[in-house]
């Protein structure tokens, strides 16, 4: 195992043979001093000096001193490379001043021959300083500071003509566009050469001393397109003269295009539509913060998006270190590339600065086939100016036309991607290729009123979403943040997502003119918990399996898709015919024509109701009409799931279910509810979903009567839900006052249980309880309840939360325990005025469910065999 942090090559895209890692142990002090202070401990590089990988772990502004020995013998110059530093570096080799850089997300790249000591030893020092000035670009760091180095430091053997930097342009019929910035050392011809597919191709090239921009163009045979189910990727070199650069490409063209005559386009890839199914990735590490440990770590990332099938990714709020991005390119993952924000205000000297590092960034990652859009803003921070003193900000007509001169500028650099001018949630695009729109909202009405009413207002020439007088042109449309964590009072928590994100992603594929979305977010942070994944990458358990018959998340991120208009869960009667409009949403799947099957099952406690299936013609890309699926629902008490299965042959292409709460027949003969039991021992008890459910923390026991004059005489079972039951903070007199303020921006580090809305959802963690039952004195059952879980399988919990915008113990269920009762103990019952039951936990605790809480519509009840 290599001793050196991060020791793999940072530029896959841009790397030469020779050269040397310098990452691990440097020397380390704090010092405001300009000379170089006694270094009295030690920093691991690459990882900012407020992270625990650099064994500093001290969140401090001010300034950092490094320095380490280092040697490395060449032939020709010598570049010292440093990754980023946060936020002014300067460099000295052997006590000369080398360079100086301002810029905390740039790459810092010094040729130092004239310092560099080819046969000895050679001494590096860095200063770097950190302020959180309003000007400096700082993203969301407040998850994590990065300060000081934070990504891998090298040095490289460069001959004096040399490449600084080349852009790839790539066409899908196979042209490939190599723009080279050759650095010459004088004036003469070189040769610019790409090797690539087995072949070369060249161009002698005249250059001038200085810097030189030259052309080469070529043409891949048969060209194999990258895409994110086939990510091919062609790697060689570029080279000019002696210097031989390593990279790699992969062609693929992204545009916008209207298919069939529609009013509106859809976004393509390779000429095809593609829904973007993205997510918000946030890129924070709790070891490394904004630099993750390890390679595989990396590369682990990137899987993990590919596992839930996820195709895009936000890359919010910064850009992304070079490796990451290598991985997206070779696994097969859009992304959205953020520009870093700064927190002042558009102060002239802020926005020349702004400009320098938006720069770097688009210079450092156009080649990553990945990248298909640049967004240069987020939600307008760094615009407002203040007025009337401090009480009043505006996003004033001269900073959006300096958003307007931004966008024209990346887009005249990079014509192959889409530029977002600003990812908007104040309705304010000036100008732009792509109008998306955030929103954070919960319950299934609230969602598809959004829903619908943007969809209704984004149209070329439309003013929604716009500032000023600006119109959407004839451009995409799609969402660029949702999801229901800040559309709860207070903050959701840490709480059951399944429910929010079925039916919003149901609802984005009722929509036609929607190009996709982006689902905040990827894995938890500091202070929003609603992840795909929990901070330490636990996969959370979204519940789907069981309802949609083998369902995962990853079913509603297909091309092909059924959709519903219908609610996620309908109170009905038993025995109703209910009927449920079915949509199929085709972006880029089954080819016009396939015949396509959907078989439906209707399911519930005792199995498979109703089933059957429809063939039809697929109609290609877009939204189409199936019409109504009628089923008569079972005339008992139940919660059942409609569930669809679409089929190319015997190839499954997509699974979606709606779900019915039947409210007929109780099975019961007899019957107790929750909040009629007597709870003792217990460290905590308390009543939630509308004194539906009883929640009992730490060991104890609930006790009840089943009154005699409701017994029959004969044997039966007792039938009841319950699960372990975890203490939170919340629950125990610990809700945050200021929950509804928890500020990244501040870097409130939170206890999730502490929100009022909290209520863990289930993932790979398991929190077990054991249990006993005793019937009239005597031992009748015991069993372990698995878990305290919250997912999709507690549809009653979501059904009847009291309020829309409070969380109420939402999505929790439990375990259905079927208890015996014997004719004897019946008739022992019947002589004591009625049947005595006892359900005693041992610490995980006991949650008890009535008829409107959990999995099953049930009380606690007796039912005859």
């Amino acid at each position: 195992m290599n001793s050196i942090p991060r020791c793999e090559h940072p530029r896959p895209d841009f790397e030469r043979k020779n050269w040397l890692n310098l990452n691990g142990k440097w020397d380390f002090a704090f010092s405001e001093s300009n000379e170089a202070p006694e270094f009295d401990r030690t920093i691991v590089v690459p990882f900012s000096w407020a992270s625990p990988l650099s064994e500093i772990a001290e969140d401090k502004m001010g300034t950092g001193w490094y320095h380490r020995k280092a040697s490395f013998n060449c032939e020709g110059d010598v570049n010292l490379v440093i990754g980023a530093a946060d936020y002014t570096a300067i460099v000295y080799i052997n006590g000369n001043l080398a360079a100086r850089h301002t810029g905390g997300y740039g790459e810092i790249r010094v040729n130092v021959t004239p310092y560099w000591d080819k046969n000895g030893e050679n001494d590096i020092v860095v200063r770097v300083t950190d302020w959180d000035r309003d000007n400096q670009t700082r993203g969301k760091q407040g998850y994590g500071e990065i300060r000081g180095i934070w990504q891998t430091v090298y040095v490289e053997e460069v001959p004096a003509t040399h490449l600084e930097r080349f852009k790839i342009e790539t066409k899908i019929n196979g042209e490939i566009i190599i723009k080279a910035f050759i650095s010459a050392e004088k004036d003469g011809k070189e040769t610019l050469t790409a090797a690539f597919d087995g072949k070369q191709f060249s161009a002698d090239v005249e250059l001038k001393k200085g810097i030189n921009e030259k052309t080469l163009t070529f043409t891949i045979d048969n060209p194999k397109l990258w895409s994110c189910d086939v990510p091919n990727l062609y790697e060689g070199t570029i080279s000019v003269g002696n210097d031989v650069v390593s990279t790699y490409f992969g062609i693929r063209e992204i545009s916008w295009a209207h298919f069939d005559g529609r009013k509106f386009p859809w976004i393509t890839l390779n000429g095809k539509p593609i829904y973007l199914n993205g997510t918000l990735d946030q890129s924070f590490n709790p070891k490394g913060f904004f630099t993750l440990p390890s390679e595989e770590e990396v590369r682990n990332e990137v899987q993990r998006m590919k596992d839930v099938g996820l195709n895009m990714a936000r890359l919010h709020i910064k850009p992304e270190e070079p490796r990451k991005l290598y991985w997206m390119d070779k696994l097969g993952v859009l992304a959205f590339a953020d520009m870093v924000c700064y927190w002042g205000q558009p102060l002239p000297e802020t926005q020349a600065q702004y400009e320098n590092e938006l720069w770097e960034f688009l210079h450092r990652d156009c080649n990553h086939p990945c990248i298909m859009t640049w967004v240069i803003f987020n939600e307008t921070w760094g615009l407002f100016t203040h007025v009337n003193g401090e009480k009043q900000r505006i996003y004033a007509p001269e900073t959006q036309e300096w958003v307007r001169k931004l966008y024209k500028q990346v887009k005249a650099f990079d014509k192959t991607r889409i530029v977002e001018d600003n990812s908007a949630c104040n309705n304010d695009h000036v100008e732009t290729d792509l109008n998306t729109w955030h929103f954070y909202r919960h319950g299934y009405m609230t969602v598809k009123e959004e829903i619908d009413n943007a969809c209704k207002k984004a149209f070329e020439g439309s003013n929604w979403n716009y500032i000023n007088g600006n119109t959407m042109g004839d451009i995409p449309f799609m969402n660029s943040e949702c999801g229901m964590v800040w559309g709860i009072e207070g903050n959701a928590g840490d709480s059951d997502i399944a429910w929010n994100y079925h039916y919003m992603l149901n609802e984005f594929r009722l929509q036609e003119n929607l190009c996709g979305f982006v689902f905040t977010e990827f894995h938890d942070v500091i202070n929003e918990f609603n992840g795909y994944y929990r901070i330490n990458n636990a996969r959370k358990d979204f519940g789907y399996n069981e309802l949609g018959m083998g369902m995962d998340v990853r079913d509603l991120h297909t091309p092909d898709f059924i959709a519903y208009d219908a609610a996620p869960t309908r109170t009905v009667g038993g025995g109703e015919e209910v009927a449920t409009p079915l949509y199929y949403s085709c972006f880029g799947g089954a080819e016009k024509g396939t015949l396509l099957t959907l078989e439906w099952f209707l399911h519930g406690m005792d199995g498979t109701y109703a089933q059957g299936k429809r063939e039809f013609a697929a109609p290609g890309n877009g939204v189409t009409a199936l019409g109504d699926l009628s089923v008569t629902l079972p005339y008992k008490n139940d919660v059942c799931a409609l569930t669809f299965i679409l089929k190319d042959g015997d190839k499954v292409l997509a699974k979606n279910f709606c779900t019915f709460d039947v409210r007929g027949a109780r099975q019961g003969t007899a019957f107790t509810r929750p909040d009629s039991c007597e709870a003792q021992g217990f460290d905590r008890v308390w009543k939630a979903i509308s004194n539906q459910k009883l929640s009992c923390a730490g060991a104890g026991n609930v006790s009840f009567v089943i009154p005699a004059d409701k017994l029959s005489g004969k044997a039966c079972e007792l039938w009841f839900e319950a699960s372990a039951k975890r203490l939170l903070a919340k629950d125990n007199g610990g809700v945050k006052p200021n929950t509804a303020d928890m500020d990244f921006m501040a870097g409130y580090k939170v206890d999730p249980g502490e929100n009022r809305n909290s209520y863990f959802m289930t993932d790979e963690t398991r929190f077990p309880s054991a249990i006993e039952v005793t019937v009239e004195g005597e031992k009748a059952y015991s069993t372990t309840l698995e878990n305290d879980p919250a997912d999709a399988r507690g549809v009653l919990s979501f059904q009847y939360q009291p309020r829309e915008r409070y969380l109420d113990e939402f999505g929790s269920y439990g375990y259905l325990c079927i208890v015996p009762v014997s004719a004897a103990q019946i008739a022992k019952a019947k002589a004591n005025g009625g049947l005595h039951v006892t359900v005693s936990s041992d610490k995980g605790g006991l949650a008890l469910y009535g008829r409107n809480a959990g999995r099953y519509p049930i009380d606690i009840e007796l039912i005859e065999k």
